[in-house]
């Protein structure tokens, strides 16, 4: 049997100040969430938005899906508390806002690892200037297993913010600076994430943003409204002739009298061990679970 990673074509944040929010979540077809302690949380309702994080998590302990808890920086008021509910809820990953060096993802393993947490993995958000010019000492983190950096996530709106960009009209001035990102980490075996769109009402500009991130590298896409989950899976799957394909190639390789072989006959055309590798990302993709 080969269970093959997640899919992250569409990642869905959800206020953890909002109980029913967070429950509903869990039963939609986004294949992530991203439980948010940071912008979508005000000032006055931070301690209120750990505690009913804390209590789901401790009431479902288990998911179907990837769970990443976005904390507030380090150096804000609230950083420190909510590394510590996180540790203790153990998500999949937790999300770094604003992360512009190294050292801030460093010190957050560390703290992580102090709180009992050594297998949360790390995302990181890079949404401004000084985070794109520092993204490739940010991005070789993924090259070390030990600080468990696996993702990195286009923040757009406060990267636009920032630059005095509007959007979505002055997406097209980011492009070089998301593909700097997007290259980064894949040089350094990282996914990455498109930022999120903000009119969920606009399905039209809501897919073609799919679309202009699937052709940039992007492996999925953020989302702020359960109505953008279906466009984004779409959009960021492969097509059924390819996953038809990669199931046929996975399913050879899988079985027993080909555990030890290199290159199979296939359909008329050889195949390598790396076509089954290509394969299984693919499924991975798609958001499938082979068991052969």
């Amino acid at each position: 049997m080969m269970t093959l990673a997640r899919a992250r074509r569409s990642v869905l944040y959800v206020p953890a100040a909002n109980e029913r929010a967070m429950t509903k979540a869990e039963s939609l077809a986004c294949d992530a969430i991203i439980f948010d302690l940071e912008d979508a949380v005000a000032a006055s309702v931070k301690a209120d938005a750990r505690a009913a994080l804390q209590a789901h998590f401790s009431a479902s302990p288990t998911s179907t899906k990837g769970r990443i808890i976005r904390v507030n920086g380090a150096a804000t008021a609230w950083g420190a508390e909510d590394l510590a509910v996180a540790s203790v809820c153990k998500p999949d990953a937790v999300l770094l806002p604003k992360v512009e060096t190294a050292e801030q993802v460093l010190e957050v393993r560390t703290a992580l690892d102090r709180s009992n947490a050594p297998d949360t993995r790390l995302w990181a958000m890079i949404e401004t200037p000084l985070g794109i010019v520092n993204i490739r000492e940010i991005a070789a983190l993924g090259a070390k297993p030990s600080i468990g950096l696996e993702c990195l996530v286009a923040g757009t709106n406060d990267l636009a913010k920032e630059t005095g960009l509007p959007l979505p009209e002055g997406r097209s001035t980011m492009m070089l600076w998301l593909a700097s990102v997007i290259i980064h980490a894949r040089a350094f075996g990282l996914d990455v994430l498109d930022g999120v769109y903000n009119d969920f009402n606009d399905a039209d500009g809501f897919t073609a943003e799919c679309r202009q991130g699937v052709n940039m590298g992007f492996g999925g896409k953020t989302l702020i409204h359960p109505k953008q989950i279906e466009p984004a899976n779409t959009a960021f799957s492969p097509d059924t002739a390819l996953i038809e394909e990669a199931r046929a190639i996975v399913a050879a390789f899988a079985a027993p009298e080909n555990s030890q072989r290199g290159v199979l006959s296939l359909n008329g055309r050889m195949v390598e061990r790396l076509h089954a590798e290509m394969a299984a990302r693919t499924l991975a993709k798609a958001g499938i679970v082979f068991n052969g």
